[in-house]
């Protein structure tokens, strides 16, 4: 009875070993199939192209290759018409200037509170250029740069900063009144006065821009 007990315990075992047994005949005739069909597939293409041979590979030499850059093409061409816009050195600022103890701009229509919060230092300054030791067509290009970046990054309130001339031949502020003339050229200037003691006094001019559309 025992006996009859383990013969039947081995039966799963002898039909899973069967079962592996005929996947492994299965698997090596599909390839040996496979096989013939690709030993005929090779017959048929020499048959019909005749004897080849591989190619030789030439021993090239790869290069690496560096990126170029983009340029700028259109905005170095706007740049440098900026560049080249007339700012006057002969421009009449006198009648444009208020003549108090402390010279002062503003745009027509511009009211005078608006001028007397800027030289009471209401408006917080953001960014301020150094003009000292420019010549003048250098000078004109860094203050019409200066302005067209700030202006376009929505700055409102800027200090440019030209000296009180004691460096210059008979001790006179050239660049003073040349930038002047500039800054009263300028669309992007509201308005501007002579800058208090702490900010460089009458070697500097706290200007006001207009709001910028961007």
């Amino acid at each position: 009875m025992e006996t009859v007990r383990a013969f039947a315990d081995l039966l799963p075992l002898r039909k899973a070993l069967a079962d592996r047994a005929a996947a492994v005949a299965a698997a090596l005739e599909a390839a040996r199939l496979q096989a013939i069909r690709e030993d005929h597939e090779r017959r048929l293409f020499e048959l019909a192209v005749g004897p080849v041979q591989p190619l030789i590979v030439a021993q090239r030499v790869k290069h690496a290759t560096t990126p170029v850059e983009p340029e700028p093409l259109q905005r170095m061409a706007d740049e440098q018409s900026v560049m080249r816009e007339a700012l006057s050195d002969d421009f009449d600022v006198e009648t444009l200037l208020h003549t108090d103890e402390l010279l002062s701009y503003r745009t027509p229509g511009l009211g005078f509170d608006v001028v007397r919060k800027l030289r009471e230092g209401r408006w917080s300054i953001q960014r301020h250029i150094d003009l000292h030791g420019l010549r003048t067509d250098e000078a004109r290009e860094a203050l019409g740069r200066f302005i067209r970046e700030t202006h376009a990054q929505g700055l409102r309130c800027i200090r440019v900063v030209h000296g009180k001339g004691l460096g210059s031949p008979g001790r006179t502020p050239v660049l003073k009144g040349r930038v002047l003339r500039w800054l009263v050229q300028k669309q992007e200037v509201l308005a501007f006065v002579q800058a208090r003691p702490a900010e460089g006094g009458a070697g500097a001019l706290v200007v006001l821009l207009r709001p910028s559309q961007r």
